[in-house]
């Protein structure tokens, strides 16, 4: 079949073909120009429109009569957008030739503001002397919606978040609060003593259950507690207070720490039951000054050894081995021991918290071991260097302090004190 007679070549040898299909694609072309889902339009230099398609003079409500050779493309905006345009948008064309992506709102003929991305370029002559500016422009109502619902929600976000952050700041405050109340606001003076306390919180978002006290029980004996209730939260704050006012009673009652114990034993047994046991450690004690020694009687129920710091260098503890848990079981034994402070010795209670923090790259223990090493390298000092030092050490810790702790230090200064 020859070239010229059709078939598979398309239809393009029958006469007249070609010219159909090129004013085919002219009407489509100029179709897609009107009918584009963007707006166009060619601008003189000078902003004078030229140009503009049926897309766009739809979106501002205007005809072509109104606006080819009669508007500029400035007269299409809003104030703020002509502003922009003078001052910013048409100074930058002219020098590089080509603006992309720039918002701008153009004004209906009713008035109405439409948002609008403009992407304008400046068509040039063979010599390079710019013939006139084509600009394409879309509609981002729903950009400018999405925008706008955007900015809400992270405003909402915000707000949330500093609202979140402002009752952080509230419950630690009050769990502060509440925290103090379960502790003494500063220890008695006991003449001729020294003592000092802290308390470090493992985190200030949780109550803890550590616990102490000292108070006098007449005008040569003073009694002290140390403890640390299980669990956290409310229900510790509650079992804390109920611990340590009946520890309290029960030293003013009878000032002997084996019995103190047994009473707090018999109230927890008595007032968690059932599928709720509540258990605590405790070490109680009482102080007795006889001539320039004191004379230490305590007793203690599941909780770590007392540590003596001497006035020669030496470290001891104070083996209550065998004391069973407080609340845990009914008729709990409790161990008891005795010690004499002389001049220059410190002893040292503790929590767990302190022997149980987690060190190093493999979280180790810190163990009971390594605070008698602390503890004798600080030996001899008196009870506020060691509670400093022993501060330092729990702030050492770090994220491996998993746990409150309580500290209590009650010495005699020696005879010679350089007030180390």
């Amino acid at each position: 079949m020859s070239p010229g007679a059709g078939g598979s070549d398309g239809g393009r040898g029958v006469p007249g073909t070609d010219a159909a299909f090129s004013a085919l694609l002219e009407d489509s072309a100029e179709e897609l120009y009107e009918s584009a889902p963007c707006g166009y339009l060619s601008t003189l230099m000078d902003g004078t429109i030229a140009k503009i398609n049926a897309t766009l003079l739809g979106w501002l409500g205007l005809s072509r009569e109104e606006t080819v050779g009669r508007m500029r493309f400035s007269d299409l905006l809003t104030v703020g957008g002509k502003l922009y345009h003078e001052t910013h948008f048409a100074p930058l064309l002219r020098m590089q030739g080509k603006l992309g992506g720039v918002a701008l709102e153009m004004r209906t003929a009713e008035g109405a503001r439409l948002p609008v991305l403009v992407t304008s370029t400046v068509k040039k002559s063979d010599g390079g002397e710019p013939l006139l500016i084509r600009t394409t422009v879309f509609d981002a109502t729903d950009r400018r919606a999405y925008e706008k619902e955007l900015l809400r929600a992270r405003r909402e976000a915000d707000e949330a978040r500093r609202q979140a952050e402002t009752d952080r700041e509230r419950l630690r405050e009050a769990l502060e609060v509440l925290q103090r109340s379960l502790l003494p606001a500063s220890l008695p003076d006991i003449p001729g003593m020294e003592t000092a306390s802290a308390y470090h919180t493992a985190s200030p978002m949780q109550l803890g259950g550590d616990f102490y006290d000292l108070f006098p029980l007449d005008d040569n004996r003073f009694a002290f507690f140390l403890g640390d209730v299980c669990g956290k939260g409310a229900q510790a704050a509650a079992l804390t207070s109920l611990t340590r006012y009946t520890l309290r009673a029960a030293a003013l009652h009878e000032a002997d720490p084996v019995a103190n114990l047994g009473i707090l034993n018999t109230v927890l047994q008595d007032r968690y039951t059932g599928d709720d046991p509540r258990y605590c450690t405790a070490v109680v004690g009482v102080l007795e000054r006889v001539g320039d020694t004191v004379r230490v009687h305590l007793a203690s129920g599941g909780h770590p050894p007392a540590l003596v710091l001497r006035g020669d260098g030496r470290v001891e503890h104070l083996s209550t081995r065998g004391g069973m848990l407080v609340g845990a079981l009914p008729g709990a034994q409790f161990v008891p021991a005795r010690t004499t402070l002389h001049p220059g010795d410190t002893l040292l209670l503790y929590t767990d918290g302190l022997t149980e923090a987690r060190i190093g790259d493999q979280r180790e223990l810190y163990g009971d071991e390594a605070l008698t090493s602390f503890a004798a390298g600080l030996a001899p000092a008196r009870p506020h260097r060691v509670i400093d030092a022993l501060t330092d050490l729990l702030h050492d810790f770090g994220d491996g302090l998993d746990d409150d702790t309580a500290l209590l230090a009650l010495g005699l200064p020696a005879r010679t004190d350089t007030g180390s």
